[in-house]
Parts: C-alpha cells; structure tokens; sequence
C-alpha cells in the first residue's frame, strides 16, 4: 500500500481575508478524503506553521517544527507578509514522513473526498511527479455546506497550486529562496518536478481540488514586489538547471526563461 505525507501551511487571518473562509473548508476536506483512502491509500496529514499558528491546526494535523523565517528576513517589501519559503515547508515534511510521495497544496485549496484514491491510481500509471489544477466554484456555498461544494464541478483554472512527487525526487530539488503565497511560486515548484521526475503531467481537467471564488488575491499591485522576488528566484534556477542540461527537450521550462529573459 501506497504511504502519501500532506502538508500545507496554515495561518491566523481575520475574516476579512479569503483564507478565514478557505481554510476550515480545507481542513474538513483533507479529513474526509483521508477517510475515504483508509484501506487503500495510507495518508498522513501534516502542518507547517509558525508559532503564532499552531492555534488554528486542527486534530488530526501533525504539527512539524515551528517555521523560524520568512522572505522578510531576506528583502524588504512595500507591505510586509510574513511568507514562509517553499523550502522550509518541504524540508520539514521530508524529515517528518517517510512516505512515498508527498504532497503540497496551498492552504485555500481544498480536495474531494477521494483525491487521495484518485492520486494513488495515478501514481499507479506510472507517474513520479504530477500536478492537479483547481477547479473554481462559487462562494455561494460558504455556510459551511461542503456537501453542495462537492457537487458544484465548478471552471477550470490555469494556476497551479497541487504538487505531487516521489520522496527520492527531493534531494535533488533546487527551490531558492522562493515564498509561498506569492505569484511565480508555482513555476519553482512544476519546474522543479518537470526537470527531476522521470514521467510527469500536468492534470488540467480533473475534478479533484477546488477554490472558493477567483479573487487572485497574490496579483494585488502592492504585491508585486513579492512576484519579483519569486521571479529572480526562478531564474536563477533555471540558470543553474540549463547548465546542468535539465532543461533539454522540457518546453515547458524552456518556455520559464525565454519569458523571463525576454521581459529583462
């Protein structure tokens, strides 16, 4: 049986925030669906979060060492988030699971109940490193009717937000300083999984994970100056994989740079 190790990262809000409406939905469905697998999937559920947080993990999370940076130890901003790096978060699950493949989703995304059964018959095509795009549906559900989420199949979105890969992939991971919750983090990640793995796929039209609403709160222009720094971090990977000849016959990443360096 196949041992999957899931973290996300949650984070105090107020309500005026999209995640004080995403997170307890998250939550509730990263349970459900670790239910759904018992038997046939071995999911373990895990919190990356800083100390400020721990109030808001819920039973059935394994909290992981408090996170100790964040990008503003780093840079400064023009609005200062308190954004943890992508590294920190992994690192952590890496050495608190041994499970086959790990997982990481943002903290706004959450999964129908058989997402695990579902990832487990992918990887049993033969997939070492995936990605599952979200699905987005209205926020008219928001009384906590997770059952009526479910059933809303809701528009496809281009963004990626749900990384799946083999534990032997990381090592070799190069992710920078990139932080979470910020434009460009996903392109670390997918590219990442695309120069390592040895089969992988982007799954655009799967009815898996969904979000409540599209606000695309990371493209506010006074965040702008967060995307940028995630974007310089990228391109330094991709130069240090384009020596190293991983971008060779990978479009998708050849694409990465040509963008980045056509915009300099």
């Amino acid at each position: 049986m196949i041992k999957i190790g899931h973290i996300i990262n949650p984070v105090v809000v107020n309500k005026s925030s999209d995640l004080f409406e995403a997170q307890p939905v998250t939550f509730e469905t990263l349970k459900t669906a670790r239910e759904f697998a018992g038997g046939r999937v071995t999911v373990e559920l895990f919190s990356a979060q800083y100390p400020e947080d721990r109030v808001l993990v819920p039973e059935g999370f394994k909290l992981t060492p408090d996170l100790d940076r964040s990008v503003l130890d780093i840079a400064e901003f023009s609005i200062k988030r308190k954004l943890p790096f992508i590294t920190d978060i992994l690192n952590r699950l890496y050495e608190a699971s041994e499970a086959d493949y790990l997982i990481y989703t943002n903290v706004d995304i959450a999964v129908m109940p058989y997402f695990y059964v579902a990832v487990n018959n992918i990887i049993e095509s033969g997939y070492d490193a995936f990605t599952i795009n979200r699905r987005t549906i209205s926020k008219e559900h928001i009384e906590n009717r997770v059952m009526t989420m479910y059933a809303e199949v809701g528009e496809p979105h281009p963004g990626q937000d749900c990384f799946v890969f083999k534990r032997r992939l990381y090592p070799k991971f190069k992710l920078g300083k990139a932080c979470v919750g910020a434009g460009r983090f996903g392109k670390v990640l997918i590219t990442n999984l695309i120069c390592h793995s040895d089969k992988f796929k982007v799954f655009k039209d799967k009815h898996l994970t969904f979000h409540l609403g599209d606000d695309r709160s990371h493209k506010v222009q006074g965040y702008k100056d967060y995307r940028n720094h995630n974007e310089q971090e990228l391109y330094a990977i991709l130069l240090n994989f384009k020596a190293a000849g991983l971008l060779n016959g990978k479009p998708l990443v050849e694409r990465f740079l040509r963008n980045i360096e056509r915009t300099d």
